[in-house]
């Protein structure tokens, strides 16, 4: 077995997946290190909601097979609105959609190093040279990418993972039969991935269907323990009491069973990163904060994530070899243009969601509905005009919690250049 390699990546989830998958495309030599057994990956706890959309499936060649059920719609719930919007989308088995991306990685000629679970970076000479792993193993190689989500071992021993607690978002979600889809009084969510806001399900969060075909779904809540959420939280309710409280309460679950045995978990951060890279090493998909803060949705971020480190690499390997950080910080620029542009502001309106109350989202839903079909769109893009047409004099005071929670300020956001 080789022990020095061009590139060495901690943690086979998409991101780390798919960078392996590029730069082995690239012709370099690529190794991932992965915790998990090989026969046991990927674990139940370790997964996604996965719905994605076209621009996702297109851009990175994910097969139709990895695919539970395509959707038509996404519609957005408040407590007794909602709005629907036209889009395709693809709500992916996880499981299938990993295991594609490590297979194809192989196939490409990427080796994977499976219950191997990463200790720490080794530094020569002040120079990041490779990776301790298990016990006492150790692989070298010119650049490091820890691709191993919030836990980021590597990351933190280097100063790079910014993280905060307060920002972390938890979720737990079950794969159910039996889910009335079209109930009365309700939006139709067949072939429709829902994301609801609703602080009884979801204080300072949201809730989700994902129609997976047929009478099943995924059904999930998650949320950020702000400040909404200390206004709103039920005493010793976990996220796992309140998804049973809307199964209990929402007639659309009346009949609906539980097909997994056990729930699926997931974490991530939402806030903007700060450095993604140093000397020889780059942090990627969950390491830094990538999830969509809109719609929550971190598989197409990931993977971008993941393409613009290989990007990076491929510069900074090609011909003379430099990894210097300033070479390295090619990929914070490519993050901040094609990973996640004008990402500050889509923040503001995600934050401001959290704080809102439940009559807000109720009007939310109407002005939605009266609106361009466009609108959302272009607020998920973070245009500043489409985001002030939506906002009232009463929204100031939220504005100013805003302000009060994050280091930014309002003036940095609204002196932003037009879009």
């Amino acid at each position: 077995m080789a022990n020095s390699y061009d590139v060495i990546i901690a943690g086979a989830g998409p991101a780390g997946a798919q960078c392996a998958r590029d730069l082995a495309d690239r012709g370099y030599d690529v190794v991932v290190l992965e915790t998990e057994a090989e026969d046991k990956f990927p674990a139940q706890s370790d997964k996604s909601t996965g719905g994605t959309f076209a621009s996702m499936m297109t851009s990175f060649g994910i097969p139709d097979d990895v695919v539970m059920h395509a959707t038509e719609s996404v519609v957005l719930e408040s407590p007794n609105e909602h709005f629907i919007q036209d889009q395709p989308g693809f709500v992916l088995d996880f499981e299938a959609f990993k295991k594609f991306l490590v297979e194809d990685g192989r196939h490409k000629g990427a080796e994977y190093r499976f219950d191997a679970r990463v200790r720490d970076p080794i530094v020569e000479d002040g120079d990041l040279v490779g990776v301790r792993y298990n016990r006492d193993q150790e692989v070298f190689g010119e650049i490091v990418i820890d691709a191993t989500g919030p836990a980021a071992p590597l990351a933190k021993d280097l100063g790079i993972a910014n993280l905060e607690r307060e920002n972390h978002a938890i979720g737990i979600e079950y794969l159910l039969e039996g889910v009335d889809l079209n109930h009365p009084g309700f939006a139709d969510l067949t072939d429709a991935m829902m994301l609801r806001l609703d602080h009884e399900y979801a204080p300072g969060g949201y809730s989700w269907i994902f129609h997976t075909g047929n009478d099943t779904a995924k059904v999930g809540v998650c949320y950020i323990q702000n400040e909404r959420y200390q206004e709103n939280a039920i005493h010793d309710r976990t996220v796992d009491g309140y998804l049973e409280h809307w199964l209990d309460t929402d007639p659309r679950f009346e009949n609906a069973r539980q097909i997994a045995a056990s729930p699926v978990r997931g974490s991530a951060h939402v806030q903007s990163p700060g450095s993604m890279s140093t000397d020889s090493f780059m942090a990627i998909g969950d390491t830094v904060p990538s999830i969509d803060p809109v719609w929550g949705e971190g598989i197409y971020k990931c993977m971008k994530s993941a393409r613009a480190a290989a990007m990076t690499a491929d510069r900074c390997l090609t011909k003379k070899i430099d990894t210097s950080a300033e070479e390295m910080r090619v990929y914070d620029d490519l993050w901040v243009e094609q990973v996640a542009p004008r990402q500050d502001r889509r923040l503001m309106m995600t934050r401001l969601l959290y704080l809102a109350p439940n009559e807000r989202y109720d009007r939310l839903m109407r002005d939605l509905n009266k609106l361009s079909r466009d609108t959302l769109s272009d607020i998920n893009d973070g245009s500043k005009q489409e985001i002030v047409k939506l906002l009232y004099p009463s929204d100031l005071s939220y504005l100013l919690r805003y302000w009060q929670e994050t280091r930014f300020g309002m003036f940095s956001y609204f002196n932003y250049s037009s879009s």
